[in-house]
């Protein structure tokens, strides 16, 4: 069997305040699987994706990242690994050019002068920006903004692609452009989101997390019309919408 894109087991997480916010998490995600993780506010999903890319840790439990795992040692290649868009893109956005944007992570990473261009021209391609390299990031359109930041993470080539409540902010046709470019892309994937329906549009497969566990897992569709899960855990369609 191949090697799982994620794989997390038994993670626990306890702030110093005694709030213990993640309780034994098990998680697998194969390599090209797009998945889901959905839950309330408070569920324990910031914390979650804050340990995968070794910025939250020191609880019990084990992270591995297409079979790395996740130590002191291996923060920089897991950081590689993990490519983490933030829900805000000005947050990712801090070059004077979108060229530049794109081309810092890899750069950073120590990837070879000759290979840089290639790897920009690439990581635009992929989300269809190719003739913005010039443009100001803060001149572009709240949707061209989040598939820049998106650029700049696909540029570093991840394992694993992780995207927050990428669907906030943006108009019907930025969320469907943003979606046709998730679609296309070869990456394994992890969205976590609110937006329930753009996470049927996306992922297949959907996880639950509430009070710091994973307390369901199965086919989005499934999930989204099993009214007693969504009740239990907060979870709310938009009016008239029928996940089947």
């Amino acid at each position: 069997m191949s090697t799982p894109a994620l794989r997390v087991s038994g993670l626990s997480f306890t702030y110093p305040d005694g709030t213990k916010v993640l309780d034994s998490i098990e998680l697998t995600i194969e390599r090209g699987e797009r998945v889901a993780l959905l839950g309330p506010n408070g569920a324990g999903k910031t914390t979650f994706l804050l340990h995968l890319i070794g910025i939250l840790g020191g609880g019990p439990g084990r992270i591995e990242v297409q079979g790395v795992a996740l130590e002191p040692t291996s923060l920089r290649e897991i950081r590689r690994r993990v490519g983490l868009v933030f829900q805000d893109p000005d947050d990712q956005l801090f070059m004077p050019t979108v060229y530049e944007d794109v081309a810092f992570g890899p750069a950073n990473f120590g990837v070879p002068a000759d290979d840089l261009e290639e790897r920009v021209r690439q990581a635009l391609a992929a989300v269809g920006m190719v003739g913005a390299e010039e443009r100001a990031p803060h001149h572009l359109s709240g949707g061209e903004r989040r598939r820049v930041a998106l650029a700049t993470v696909l540029a570093c080539q991840p394992d694993l692609l992780v995207l927050d409540e990428p669907s906030s902010n943006l108009d019907p046709a930025g969320r469907r452009e943003l979606a046709e470019v998730l679609a296309g892309l070869d990456t394994t994937i992890l969205l976590v989101t609110h937006d329930l329906p753009y996470a049927l549009q996306v992922c297949d497969r959907s996880v639950v997390m509430n009070r710091g566990r994973i307390v369901a897992d199965g086919p989005t569709r499934q999930l989204l019309g099993d009214e007693a899960t969504m009740r239990a855990n907060r979870l709310e369609l938009p009016i008239g919408f029928n996940p089947s």
